[in-house]
């Protein structure tokens, strides 16, 4: 398996791409340039030769006067010339092949590396970016915006460095024929530069808004993918049919201004180089006619012209591909520069095993500027205990635990584990002390096994039969023919909805954490689900701190705590038989729930 780039890629100037994809490859690309100019230069043989073949024609198959009058290269004779150009195009043929193998392939490698890096950088991002962010955007991002980097490493960039040498050889060899001749030639070629130039400034914004589109586009399809049953059940299919269809219509007319403008530049070559061959037969003829010419000369300098200009077209077509890869490049190096969750300096801190000692010491917290959600949150949890949050939707339940799971950062105050501030802790070594059982419960495509085994991979399958025991799993695993190797579909599809909040509950405690955090945990368990959990419950919070998140009172009767929260405040406290006596918010929760 190949190894990610070490050096990550901050920026698409020409000098940024030099220093961190062209110059670690350089031994790799520097046998490509080999390569290529000795392909180049087999290639030229034939033009080489072809004022030799044609002005020497009457010796080529017979020994006549006239072919003796023609001074053969190298004290070769036709047959030797021809046999020598047989041996060049077999040269050209076999490095061409070399190029693509050895280049290509190395693009490719480079691609497959420079996704892996930014889907890694991705994963580190903080949870606001998703938030923020659809993630078929971020797919786009991952997948797409790299793809152009391989005219970089792949033969675009060796035939850029061919090419040129490929015009300068031909060059030579054509003011040596006639410098007049070559003149002419250079005029058309200049007009073609010049007009190349002015397109390739207008190609660049429009690959990187290209990617944009194909973003936005993409997340939108991933959306809708993923809420089929929602677009099916209110007959929305026609309507998020036009909405698609107006994003790929984006696409399309980003991608025709393009091709219209990268068309323009190749016609414009091709009318340009036609011109010049017009000008160059027409005035080669009259030096023909005058003696100062012969016509094996003229072949060779058509023949050289030709393989000035094709490489000069083709340098054209490679800088739009350039163009396109620094657009991506462009994109790539933005979502790199995004601030990861460790680039925190003040995460210096690396989290030893902890007892489950939690404290919110006047928490406060906003995701928009003016709209705070949580205002001067204060508790205590000590190890082992059950802390139950209460309140209606939208009362900041969810940004507590999440400002415990380190997904969010207070904007003042401070949350404490074991006394450490979770604002200066290496994350990763904490939250591999975290269990989480989130709203959504989101399970992969794969078995209820391998979603079980996602907390913790090296656990056996005595270890994995026990968790799934202790959620219920197994009761109703076991009336699959696969048991836990049933496969459950993308988000767990193929199970009901208690199901899967099992199966989440299971994969929670099989990571053995030291702090659970239960957010609506029990929210879509049928009675009979609930039940069951219910009689477990005892044993599963058993010697861990545990945050449960849930509308049903029912579930947390029990609990050490049970913190009211409503408009991002602690309103009552206390446990339940306490709460109730109060007769205030608590109980009017669970009056209306219990419908007393």
């Amino acid at each position: 398996m190949s190894s990610p780039p070490k050096k990550k890629i901050t920026g698409a100037s020409l000098r940024n791409a030099f220093e961190e994809i062209i110059w670690p490859r350089r031994g790799l690309i520097a046998l490509g340039l080999v390569l290529i100019v000795i392909n180049r230069l087999s290639g030229l043989v034939l033009p080489a030769i072809s004022r030799y073949l044609v002005d020497g024609a009457a010796s080529l198959f017979s020994d006549t006067p006239a072919g003796a009058e023609v001074a053969m290269p190298f004290g070769l004779g036709p047959q030797g010339l021809l046999g020598g150009l047989a041996v060049a195009i077999a040269l050209q043929a076999a490095t061409s092949y070399a190029l693509t193998m050895l280049l290509s392939v190395e693009a490719q490698n480079l691609i497959a590396n420079l996704r892996s890096q930014v889907q890694t950088h991705v994963l580190q991002l903080p949870v606001r970016v998703f938030d923020n962010t659809k993630s078929g955007e971020l797919v786009s991002r991952i997948m797409d915006d790299v793809e152009g980097v391989r005219n970089l490493v792949g033969t675009g960039l060796v035939q850029l460095v061919g090419g040129t040498i490929t015009a300068v050889i031909a060059f030579a060899f054509l003011v040596n024929i006639d410098p007049v001749m070559t003149g002419l030639a250079l005029v058309p070629l200049g007009a073609f530069g010049f007009v190349s130039t002015r397109a390739f400034q207008t190609l660049r914004p429009a690959f990187r808004e290209r990617g944009k589109i194909r973003a936005e586009v993409t997340g939108r399809l991933t959306e809708a993918l993923g809420g089929i049953r929602i677009i099916k059940g209110f007959h929305a299919v026609e309507k998020e049919s036009e909405i698609f269809h107006a994003g790929v219509m984006r696409i399309f007319d980003n991608v025709r201004t393009t091709l219209t403008t990268s068309s323009l530049v190749t016609s414009l070559g091709t009318f340009f180089m036609g011109m010049a061959s017009v000008l160059i037969l027409g005035y080669g003829t009259w030096l023909i006619g005058q003696g100062r010419l012969t016509e094996g000369e003229l072949v060779s300098f058509i023949l050289f012209l030709g393989f000035m200009i094709a490489p000069v077209i083709q340098m054209a077509n490679i800088g739009t591909q350039m163009t396109e890869a620094f657009a991506g490049l462009d994109r790539t190096s933005e979502v790199l520069g995004w601030k990861q969750e460790d680039d925190d300096p003040e995460r210096t801190i690396e989290m030893p095993e902890i007892t489950g000692h939690l404290v919110f010491e006047d928490v406060h917290f906003q995701y928009e500027e003016d709209k705070p959600v949580l205002r001067g949150i204060s508790f205590e949890a000590s190890p082992g205990m059950v802390v139950a949050l209460v309140g209606s939707s939208g009362s900041g339940k969810s940004t507590m635990a999440g400002l415990a799971a380190t997904f969010l950062t207070p904007d003042c105050g401070r949350v404490l584990v074991d006394d450490i501030d979770l604002r200066k802790v290496k994350l990763a070594s904490y939250r591999r002390q975290l269990g989480l059982v989130f709203q959504d419960d989101f399970l992969f495509d794969g078995t209820i096994r391998e979603n079980l085994r996602f907390a913790r991979p090296d656990a056996t399958d005595e270890q994995i039969v026990d968790a799934a025991e202790k959620a219920y799993v197994t009761e109703f695993s076991d009336r699959f023919p696969d048991g836990l190797d049933t496969i459950i579909g993308e988000r767990g599809v193929k199970l009901s909805g208690g199901q899967k909040q099992r199966v989440t509950i299971a994969r929670a405690l099989l990571a053995d954490p030291r702090l659970l955090l239960l957010d609506e945990a029990t929210s879509s368990l049928d009675t009979e689900s609930e039940a069951l959990i219910q009689q477990s419950l005892d044993d599963l919070l058993e010697g861990r701190t545990t945050i449960v998140i849930a509308h049903r009172l029912s579930t947390i009767q029990r609990a050490d705590l049970i913190l009211v929260i409503e408009s991002g405040q602690i309103v009552e406290r206390g446990r339940h038989e306490e709460l109730m006596t109060l007769e205030g918010r608590y109980h009017k929760l669970y009056t209306v729930q219990a419908r007393i």
